[in-house]
């Protein structure tokens, strides 16, 4: 959402003061197709022959994200804490046998049932159970898992920095690629120099608004997102670090309520919740 209010600022601004200005729109508007068809499939072409189709897939799945709201909110922390408080719970009263069952079929657990939208979320559960079945194990200890814990967020976060970095990429060539289209534009009117003065004018006119039109690509549409992008990936890789910090502290020796406090804390502060509503809320769940 506030993605297209910010590109109606843009335009708004951007047109808005050009005719305020007297300038002619239409010369822009008719020129705009051409240009427009030249920068973008050079721009989709570079693209393409520049990344891997992972990249690609990637890419196109983050652009999507950006138009929607993010789904790491005070809530889903919320849930997320209460979860992890539920299997140390069970793990500290039964033993941690009593969760292998949890931890080996998440799908049919009744702890992850019971947490909605985070007991269900592939990525988040495959995390967990990981890590709980190498506790479960205990052929390791909480130095060589927090390691392990590491190079998998270090991954997940270079798997998902890909396609910011490629739309980074885009937005560093859009420039280049209007000045190819003006290149051209003015090599079409060097071809023309017996025309009039008229004519000459709106063909290198035309041939300006590549230019124009690559640095305004550039700068208020590849570049905001490729930022936005990166904001959404480090919001993702909170929740994990979330979890291990509650995985670990657990290991060390701390009850689950303490446990999930030292994950609380790793929370960003416009998201996380206070010490008494994670305690009303675990208490009532």
């Amino acid at each position: 959402m506030f993605v297209i209010v910010g590109w109606l600022i843009v335009m708004v601004c951007v047109f808005g003061v050009y005719i305020f200005h007297g300038g002619n729109i239409m010369v822009v508007l008719k020129a705009l197709p051409f240009e427009l068809i030249t920068i973008g499939g050079a721009t989709l072409g570079a693209f393409v022959a520049n990344n891997q189709m992972k990249v690609i897939k990637s890419s196109m799945k983050g652009l999507g994200m950006c138009f929607k709201g993010s789904k790491y909110t005070k809530a889903r922390y919320m849930e997320l804490l209460a979860l992890l408080y539920d299997i140390l719970q069970k793990a500290r009263k039964e033993g941690l046998m009593a969760i292998e069952k949890d931890v080996e079929d998440p799908h049919s657990s009744e702890i992850f049932k019971k947490h909605g939208e985070v007991g269900h979320d592939h990525h988040v559960v495959e995390f967990i159970t990981d890590y709980l079945r190498m506790m479960v194990s205990g052929n390791l200890n909480a130095h060589e898992i927090e390691s392990l814990m590491d190079s998998e967020i270090d991954t997940h976060h270079a798997e998902e920095h890909a396609a910011v970095a490629a739309l980074q990429r885009i937005a560093g060539g859009l420039p280049a690629f209007g000045i190819v289209a003006a290149v051209l534009g003015v090599v079409n009117t060097m071809g023309s120099v017996g025309q009039p003065p008229a004519v000459l004018g709106g063909m290198i006119a035309s041939a300006l608004v590549g230019t124009f039109l690559g640095i305004l690509l550039a700068y208020a549409f590849a570049e905001p997102l490729a930022g936005l992008l990166e904001q959404k990936v480090e919001e993702a890789g909170k929740e994990f670090q979330c979890i291990k910090t509650t995985l670990l502290a657990s290991m060390q020796g701390y009850n689950p309520a303490t446990a999930i406090e030292f994950g609380r804390k790793v929370l960003y502060s416009t998201e996380r919740p206070s010490f008494s509503e994670l305690e009303a809320f675990v208490k009532k769940k």
